[in-house]
């Protein structure tokens, strides 16, 4: 199967090589060298992956991955110069799935590509593909396994309740789509929803508190 990949770096003889490692994979290869082509790629362009240096001439990689994050949910490969834990904490905050260092080993980025598109394909496509629920989710640094009934974010065990655990799930299984709590409500607890009933958001506060999320602005749980 061939998978659409944007590679955004000013240095276009990186850009290059790394383009050159996919093509020979079967990839499909969008380069950008300025943050603002980046963005008209991404808005116009059904991608699959994408790999962003973090230090661009306009806009940088952070913003670039936090727009992505406003509307799509494939993996993003962050690259960068700076080997800071600041930095790497930063990317996967804002929603990277991945981090490489600069330099390196082109044969590395494209091993990295492929193992996030197949964990992409097999927690988010493989079982819907086949008509089959999913078992678990992993979506930027929140992985959530119903057999085990286990959630992790950033390898971070979190100690979730069982409403609390079934809230994660079914706004997992709806990512990326406005549920409403009249319908969030109905569907863990089992009950008619009654107006004026806060059950549903005082859980999901508690929720954002065990996942770190800042209440003005939370990553994963958004209130719209």
């Amino acid at each position: 199967m061939s998978y659409n990949i944007l590679v955004v770096d000013d240095e276009k003889e990186l850009a290059d090589v790394i383009e050159l490692y996919l093509t020979a994979d079967g990839c499909t290869v969008h380069k950008c060298y300025t943050g603002k082509e980046a963005l008209e790629c991404i808005a116009h362009t059904d991608l699959d992956l994408a790999i962003l240096d973090v230090m661009l001439p306009d806009v940088d990689g952070f913003q670039i991955c936090k727009k992505i994050r406003e509307k799509f949910w494939y993996p993003v490969i962050m690259l960068t110069a700076k080997g800071t834990d600041v930095d790497k904490i930063m990317g996967l905050t804002i929603g990277a799935d991945d981090y490489i260092t600069k330099p390196f080993n082109p044969l590395e980025v494209a091993a990295r590509v492929k193992t996030q598109l197949r964990r992409y394909r097999l927690y988010n496509h493989s079982a819907a593909e086949q008509g089959e629920p999913a078992r678990e989710y992993d979506i930027r640094g929140l992985v959530i396994n119903r057999d085990s009934h286990k959630c992790f974010l950033f390898g971070n065990e979190l100690q979730l309740t069982p409403i609390e655990f079934a809230i994660l799930w079914y706004l997992c299984e709806r990512q990326g789509v406005v549920v409403p709590s009249e319908e969030l409500f109905e569907a863990v607890w089992g009950e008619k929803f009654l107006q004026n009933n806060n059950t549903v958001m005082a859980h999901i506060g508690r929720l954002r508190e065990k996942m770190g999320e800042p209440a003005r602005n939370p990553r994963f749980i958004k209130t719209v």
